[in-house]
């Protein structure tokens, strides 16, 4: 396998299965017998991470974490993964007791994408008080009280904000989508922020018309509140976009996103509603699925403006589910939060503080949009960057 393949779970099963039929007198030295510093030999590195639940999203980030560390194995440095999550995105006492577990094993770094920012503090400071490194992902905006070795992820105000603007874009203003002016775009066009208030600069937006509403995480919290904040900040550049409702919280979850789609579709008949965007990819896929079922789903895949009486979902997160579902055309427009960068290079970045390396404080994935147009270029084989394994293992002091 090349270093700079990006494969998904079908791959990384292969890479698994080959590196269990590897000759054991091949295999890197580990623990006592391993000689710290030595390029014949990396002592073996552990890592506890925790998601915040095992959804899509979250399993889609561990299998990177889990090819990593298959990768690093290859040359010679033995990973391992330690991987668990709350039973549900609330448990936030459990996750915390996680972390706490981690510290008590003595894992030698841990890797964290938190149900609530807060909450999780506590045992972040256990952890910094126990000298074991933590790397926090899912997010870019620096914590205050708590030292976090790096932040791998993306700012959650700009990522909504890129969703408010396919919904722009969508609805009448020039982008990619419907019938607005088209822009033509390079096959490797990142559109992130940057790219949409480049193009949206000085744009009279009165003729962008639209309905719709919101479907948020856990109310309250930073990552709810901060994308919610985002996408608002957006549509509401547009006086024809109007949010009918207050948004409804599903907790990040795909059961509660179907709950709150049947709510806001039975207050709202088909000629009163336009789109529902949903903060997060479960409840997304839940919104699309309820739709669907009541004959109501924009399933253009954007290219058009919708069909009277349907209404078109957008979303955040970006899976290999997703990813199918817009090819289908029944998702409009999702922002990519790089949950296949998560873990590769939460496990490069943490394989180099055990081995006592520098690391980039911000990693930025840097958010975009996701269309039926571009979906092939990020699942089922995402373009990542080579990780120099050998350089790692030569340079490592443990």
């Amino acid at each position: 396998m090349s270093d700079r393949s990006a494969t998904g779970a079908v791959l990384l099963m292969v890479v698994l299965v080959l590196a269990a039929c590897t000759p054991s007198a091949s295999a890197p030295a580990t623990g006592d017998d391993a000689t710290p510093g030595a390029t014949e030999g990396v002592r073996k590195i552990v890592i506890g991470w925790t998601p915040p639940d095992i959804t899509g999203v979250f399993q889609t980030a561990t299998d990177f974490f889990e090819l990593a560390a298959a990768q690093a194995g290859e040359h010679g440095i033995e990973v391992e993964v330690i991987s668990r999550s709350p039973a549900t995105h609330v448990d936030f006492a459990d996750q915390l007791a996680i972390v706490e577990d981690f510290i008590t094993q003595g894992v030698d770094v841990i890797a964290i994408s938190p149900a609530d920012t807060e909450a999780i503090k506590p045992a972040i400071q256990q952890a910094n008080d126990a000298g074991i490194p933590v790397i926090m992902v899912n997010l870019l905006e620096e914590q205050e009280g708590v030292e976090i070795a790096s932040y791998v992820g993306f700012d959650n105000t700009e990522a909504a904000m890129v969703s408010g603007y396919a919904v722009l874009d969508y609805f009448g203003g020039p982008g990619v989508l419907g019938d607005g002016e088209q822009i033509e775009v390079a096959d490797d066009q990142y559109l992130d922020l940057e790219w949409w208030e480049s193009i949206y600069e000085g744009v009279d937006l009165s003729g962008i018309e639209a309905r719709g509403v919101i479907i948020e995480g856990i109310a309250g919290t930073f990552f709810s509140q901060t994308r919610v904040d985002g996408f608002n900040t957006v549509v509401g550049m547009a006086e024809g976009v109007e949010i009918l409702a207050e948004p409804i919280a599903a907790d990040w979850n795909r059961e509660k996103g179907i709950a709150a789609a049947e709510d806001f579709l039975s207050r709202f008949g088909p000629d009163e509603l336009d789109f529902i965007w949903a903060a997060s990819n479960e409840m997304g896929l839940g919104a699309m699925l309820t739709a669907e079922r009541q004959g109501r789903l924009d399933a253009s895949g954007g290219s058009t403006p919708p069909e009277a009486g349907k209404v078109s979902i957008f979303t955040n997160d970006v899976t290999p589910e997703s990813t199918d579902a817009i090819r289908e055309g029944r998702l409009i427009a999702e922002t990519h939060h790089g949950f296949p960068e998560w873990g590769w290079f939460g496990t490069a970045f943490a394989v180099r503080l055990a081995c006592g390396l520098d690391v980039p404080q911000f990693e930025d994935i840097r958010p975009r949009t996701v269309w039926e147009a571009n979906a092939d270029q990020f699942y089922p084989e995402p373009l990542l960057p080579e990780i120099d394994w050998d350089d790692i293992r030569a340079n490592c002091e443990r």
